[in-house]
């Protein structure tokens, strides 16, 4: 690796390695991943103590390798694994909290595990190709599909391409940890200074290092030099009158940041399913004729680097990654997305797939999930898709007309009251579209993440759970009210966006799924960037959801008003509906006292004791207007 300058420990175990590979193409690291024979099947095996662990099967199809893992734990994101072992500003558990020792001695021994393994070392560009920050990757070689996962999300480069350079960031992957020193916990430790941030996955799903852990490190390299990558999607719609709008979408887990990318679903005679009332199974349908046409900018980590900023009173974003990491739980039977499918089925080059069936010398499906130990499907299934490999994708940054939130909703009716109460499209000032990010709340079903029992119990029994600020706070290494006054620079910076909310799975007493997301997008785009005059807005019930619309046209069609309003649904009416607005209240009031110390923004102060006094949406909005 000439021309690379790294730190002193990891120079010495890479000297005392007697084999390390350095891929020079794509393909040479695929058929490393298939293991020595390369393939059909492949077990990813250590010695623990003595014992034979096995940590993955890696299982060799037509289209790619199918990687799974023997236990249900393994298959998904531990939302309780990060660590931190330096003392950097932080409000993420330490490292010596945890385990009442330093990280010092077990790093030491990590490097020194890593010096005895024949090694796959791999460069990437944290950040993406063109706008990322040049890093390392040192794994296993029988884990090499883990490298594999890695460069095809943050893109292929060679240490010729990038040219002489010191690391950002260095991501080491050390399985047998999990067992040796962890209690067969996935643990990820990171170990930052003001010019490297380094990356210990001890397991190897790449959920919380080849995925989040990138986006951690970005998330530090931002919080030190004043930017953000958002936790997001973002999509070019463009209306069959063929006006542009870019809409980016953000929300918790499970909040519709991939559905904003997917194409809108029709029932088998062309119509849209907007809802079922889950009290009298009415459906509720509506007829739209030809809809718009969709080229997605960025699936989950969104750029928003100074370098790409105009001036224009837009936000200005790029994707963050080189490939998307997609669920495919959504996924039950051929045909439910045509061009997806095309993808992982005769793809133009071998994917990785994880938790999905894998027969050897077979064409791995993605809605052939890996059943758990319950003998249900697992709920995480995952393609590896490069953005090469998808059509119509926009290549270019693109300016934000629009940022959505997404929020999952349970159903509310008289029976059963329940914070399910968020109308179909909300128009909100940037403070309450701050507010929201904030808390970034969520509800159940979450398919990405375990859940701890406090959480489980929380959802279980019609409370909510914050996933903190942008969303992206699972990923973040600072502290809450440095990412939070960042948030709001931005948004406040963002003069011409204009903010809405939508819900997914509910909307009052109906069942809606991402129905009203896709059509909360049609309607948005066929509006274009023009302003929205305040007497077609009307003050919602709940200040929280801001401003909600007189009526809703989509192709000259009236979408049912008490939609935009669910107040007015008879399975709901005012008194079920001002139950959930007190259960939002007291949730915003609970977590949002954290915030109030003396390093907030002056303004985030401000917006904060607007709803810990439950001001009015005109209170929120003399503090940051409606975009005119």
């Amino acid at each position: 690796m000439p021309g690379v300058t790294l730190p002193a420990d990891l120079q010495a175990a890479l000297a005392d390695c007697d084999r390390i590979v350095v891929p020079q193409t794509r393909a040479e690291l695929y058929q490393l991943a298939l293991g020595p024979a390369g393939g059909p099947t492949f077990a990813v095996e250590y010695d623990v103590d003595g014992e034979t662990v096995r940590e993955a099967d890696v299982v060799r199809c037509k289209n790619g390798i199918a990687v799974n893992y023997p236990e249900d734990y393994l298959r998904r994101r531990d939302p309780d694994c990060m660590r931190i072992a330096d003392d950097l500003p932080s409000d993420k558990p330490r490292y010596r909290d945890v385990f009442g020792a330093e990280f010092a001695p077990v790093k030491a021994q990590t490097l020194d595990w890593l010096s005895d393994q024949e090694l796959v070392v791999v460069p990437f560009m944290a950040g993406g190709p063109t706008f990322g920050y040049p890093s390392l990757a040192v794994c296993p070689l029988n884990a090499a599909f883990f490298a594999l996962a890695l460069v095809d999300l943050q893109g292929w480069v060679t240490f010729e391409e990038i040219g002489p350079f010191t690391p950002r960031s260095i991501l080491y992957v050390a399985p047998p940890f999990r067992q040796t020193h962890f209690d067969g916990r996935q643990v990820v430790v990171h170990d930052r200074s003001t010019t490297l941030h380094e990356v210990f996955a001890y397991n190897l799903y790449p959920g919380p290092s080849a995925k989040k852990g990138v986006f951690s490190v970005l998330l530090d390299i931002g919080e030190q030099e004043g930017w953000l990558t958002a936790h997001a999607s973002s999509v070019r719609v463009t209306t069959p009158y063929e006006n542009e709008t870019i809409i980016m979408h953000e929300g918790a887990s499970g909040g519709g940041k991939s559905e904003m990318c997917q194409e809108m679903r029709r029932q088998e005679d062309g119509r849209i399913l907007l809802g079922t009332n889950v009290v009298t199974q009415e459906p509720y349908v509506i007829t739209l004729g030809e809809t718009s046409a969709l080229a997605p900018v960025t699936d989950d980590m969104t750029l928003c680097h100074p370098s790409v900023q105009n001036g224009t009173g837009r936000l200005v974003v790029a994707d963050a990654e080189d490939g998307w990491f997609v669920r495919v739980d959504n996924l039950t039977e051929y045909g439910e997305d045509v061009h997806f499918e095309r993808i992982c089925i005769h793809p133009e080059e071998p994917l990785v797939f994880f938790n999905i069936q894998g027969v050897p010398d077979a064409t791995a499906l993605p809605w052939e999930h890996t059943l758990d130990s319950t003998g249900k499907p697992c709920p995480n299934p995952r393609v590896v898709v490069p953005r090469r490999l998808v059509k119509g994708v926009v290549n270019q940054p693109a300016a934000v007309d629009v940022r959505s939130f997404g929020v999952r909703m349970p159903a509310c009716t008289r029976a059963e009251p329940s914070y399910g109460i968020m109308g179909m499209t909300h128009i909100v000032p940037p403070a309450l579209a701050w507010l929201w990010r904030l808390i970034a709340p969520r509800g159940d079903k979450n398919p990405s993440i375990g859940e701890s029992k406090a959480t489980t119990d929380a959802l279980a029994h019609g409370g909510m759970v914050a996933e903190g600020v942008g969303s992206y706070w699972p990923f973040a290494t600072g502290t809450k009210v440095a990412a939070a006054n960042l948030l709001l620079r931005q948004i406040v910076d963002a003069s011409r966006t204009r903010y809405v909310l939508t819900p997914n799975q509910h909307i009052g007493a109906y069942k809606v799924g991402f129905a009203a997301e896709w059509l909360t997008r049609e309607y948005l785009a066929r509006r274009g960037a023009g302003s929205i005059r305040p007497e077609h807005l009307t003050p919602a019930r709940c200040a929280l959801f801001g401003y909600t619309l007189h009526e809703m046209k989509i192709d000259g069609q009236l979408v049912r008003p008490t939609f935009l309003r669910p107040d007015q649904q008879s399975q709901v009416g005012v008194e079920a509906y001002d139950v959930g607005a007190r259960i939002l209240q007291d949730f915003f009031a609970s977590e949002l006292a954290q915030f109030l110390t003396d390093d907030l923004d002056p303004l985030g102060r401000q917006i904060i004791e607007v709803c810990l006094r439950e001001g009015s949406i005109e209170d929120y909005a003399a503090l940051t207007p409606l975009p005119a």
